[in-house]
């Protein structure tokens, strides 16, 4: 049985094929082409002067002859003699039947003189009435030289048009001569399949869809807000780090709003003509005043937003400026904008121009920040949806835990890679260790195990983790170790998994705890093997940027004291000078040079103190090549420090 058709559907119109002018184009050009050199309803065929003297005019079937431009001779053939069988060859040309009117031949001569003479000879014993005309004349070809000065041109302009669509686009207005200056913002509505998706698809992020849904809620009830004198924000900046959901935020609003939804990026303002990007600009919020009530985002804004430089010699942009200032005018300028919110989306806030973050442009900036452990158990639901098939021992808790600092688009490549393990593995079902693997994939790299590496280096790789392991294990505030592994990653030679703390804020001994971790890898290759190796490049990196910014940011150097030279308007206004002195920066490289001298003696302290647990544990390390928290506590015993981490321990055991 057929199913019945909705009464609300329309009947769907046919597609009308679309005709592409420049295929029009072509075809006259070519027609045109071929008419002038083809010659299309006169087709003499090509003969010699020997042919012509012993054949046609020896036989007096020759009617008259034409000299044209004293170097070409048509020949006319008789009319009654074109069928008398000696001229078949022309019915046999695959070009056309032979015209009767003529000319038949032609064909080349040197001299006008020559030829009059030889012909003259040829018919010394003709009668007088039987002798043949000479005409000589003088033609002038109009198509093939209007084609000779015309089509450099269109050469030209072909190039030109090529080039312009290359640099637009072919699908777009910037791809289009005249439509240079045209905005490339592509308007979605409502209904628009490309935008399905409201608020309840975006998981976490919980206030900043307060902000955002008041914005919604005026485009739907304005009379709500209007009546009690308040205004809408005219514009709402959406700040965060990259992968945070900010583009994904906004597609929301664009399901939920039910207007026209302008959305481009800040780079499509940019173009290499003088003047583009303030053109488009106009042209965008041209279109969205005739839409309006609608939205405006614009992706990526620092692309254009950037703060405008005082000399053109330092690095200023003129053309990039001017687009600027165009936006700056149409947000707010003297012309008001009724009826049009602008949305934008940026993860480097501090390099935006001061006058675009003011009130009265941007009114809300709305920070999108990573998503913290009950906001990544919530992005974990909305990713394990397309999963099809997942082991039951799959915790979301124990996912969200695992993953800390992780943003909404990492969460939904550990989903994916997952599926990805356990389809290679010829799995059926996503289990718990394709998750755990997936997220080692993303932090250290690919497992590299046939990477050759000598014993003597990969002894000092396991003592130098197990220096790591231990004193992370031993110290209060040091991150507590998930695990650690002595096989090749990326570019590592061996890693360890920490599961840190999740806090706010950070105090001085957290940090030098930190710190004298880091060097546990240094200092217990120098107590096992008496020398050192280049193998804490990463850990020493880590750790200066850390004692420089606790004396120089955190104000946290008795003898620097309670001062900060941190620039967070991100404006560089310490770009040419140091906010210092020289003898403040000597003071500061010292005080950072004593900072970690004293964390590596403790480090030192630590290891030589629990010589026989690092030894046990490294030898583990050699042999298994991973292990795991449950290994430390066997040998170290629990961490009794009263923290959160005591929770953590348990989930680190392999299936």
């Amino acid at each position: 049985m057929n199913n019945p058709i909705p009464e609300n559907s329309k009947p769907t119109k046919p597609i009308k094929p679309k005709i592409n002018i420049y295929w029009v184009y072509g075809i006259l050009a070519v027609a045109l082409l071929a008419f002038q050199f083809l010659n299309f309803g006169s087709n003499p065929m090509q003969t010699n002067w020997h042919d012509f003297r012993s054949k046609m005019l020896s036989n007096h079937d020759v009617e008259k002859v034409a000299v044209i431009n004293k170097e070409k001779v048509e020949v006319y053939i008789k009319k009654d003699r074109l069928n008398s069988g000696r001229y078949e060859e022309l019915f046999k040309s695959n070009l056309s039947s032979p015209s009767k009117g003529g000319p038949h031949y032609f064909f080349t001569i040197g001299s006008v003189d020559y030829f009059s003479e030889q012909l003259e000879k040829a018919q010394n014993s003709f009668p007088e009435n039987e002798k043949i005309n000479v005409n000589y004349e003088k033609r002038k070809d109009h198509l093939g030289n209007i084609l000779s000065w015309l089509f450099p041109i269109i050469i030209l302009i072909a190039i030109w048009i090529f080039i312009l669509k290359k640099m637009g686009g072919t699908n777009n207005a910037g791809g289009q001569i005249f439509n240079i200056g045209k905005s490339k913002a592509k308007m979605f509505n409502g209904d628009d399949v490309e935008v399905k998706i409201d608020f309840k698809d975006v998981a976490g992020l919980a206030e900043a869809k307060v902000e955002i849904k008041e914005i919604v809620d005026f485009l739907k009830t304005p009379d709500k807000y209007t009546n009690l004198g308040g205004k809408i924000p005219k514009g709402a900046l959406l700040i965060g780090p990259p992968g945070t959901g900010k583009t994904l935020l906004a597609r929301a609003v664009a399901g939920e709003a039910h207007v026209p939804f302008f959305s481009m990026s800040g780079s499509d303002f940019v173009e290499m003509f003088v003047g583009v990007g303030a053109s488009r600009v106009r042209d965008l919020f041209k279109q969205a005043k005739s839409k309006a009530p609608c939205i405006i985002f614009i992706d990526e804004i620092d692309a254009i937003g950037r703060a405008r430089g005082k000399n053109p010699n330092m690095g200023a942009n003129d053309e990039r400026e001017n687009t600027l200032n165009q936006l700056l005018t149409e947000m707010d300028g003297f012309d008001t904008n009724g009826g049009v919110i602008i949305l934008a989306a940026t993860n480097r806030a501090d390099v935006l121009d001061k006058a675009l973050l003011r009130a009265g442009r941007f009114d809300r900036q709305i920070h999108v920040e990573l998503p913290d452990l009950n906001e990544r158990k919530e992005i974990f639901k909305v990713h394990l949806r397309p999963l099809k098939k997942i082991s039951p021992d799959v915790n979301v808790n124990f996912l969200s835990k695992q993953t800390p600092g992780f943003s909404g688009a990492d969460i939904a490549n550990v989903c994916n890679e997952a599926a990805l393990i356990a389809a290679r593995q010829d799995k059926k079902i996503v289990g718990r260790q394709d998750f755990l693997d997936a997220v080692d994939r993303i932090i250290g790299g690919l497992e590299k195990k046939n990477k050759i590496i000598s014993p003597d280096e990969k002894k000092t790789i396991a003592y130098h983790e197990a220096g790591h392991a231990t004193i992370s294990w031993l110290l209060e505030h040091a991150n507590p170790l998930v695990k650690v592994t002595i096989i090749p990653r990326g570019a590592a030679l061996g890693a360890a998994w920490y599961l840190p703390e999740e806090r706010q804020i950070t105090t001085t001994e957290q940090i030098l705890d930190e710190m004298c971790a880091a060097l546990g890898g240094r200092v217990s290759e120098e107590i096992t093997f008496g020398k050192i190796s280049t193998g804490a490049l990463n850990d020493l990196e880590k750790i200066t940027k850390q004692a420089y910014a606790m004396i120089s940011y955190y104000g946290m150097s008795k003898k620097i004291g309670n001062l900060s030279f941190y620039d967070s308007s991100g404006q560089s206004d310490y770009s040419f000078s140091k906010p210092y002195s020289e003898k403040t920066a000597e003071l500061i490289d010292k005080e950072a040079n004593l900072i970690i001298e004293k964390q590596y003696k403790r480090a030192y302290d630590v290891l030589t103190k629990n010589k026989d647990g690092l030894k046990k544990l490294a030898e583990l390390l050699l042999e298994k090549e991973v292990i795991f928290s449950e290994n430390l506590e066997e040998i170290f015993g629990k961490r009794n420090f009263g923290n959160k981490t005591s929770e953590l321990v348990d989930t680190t055991k392999k299936n």
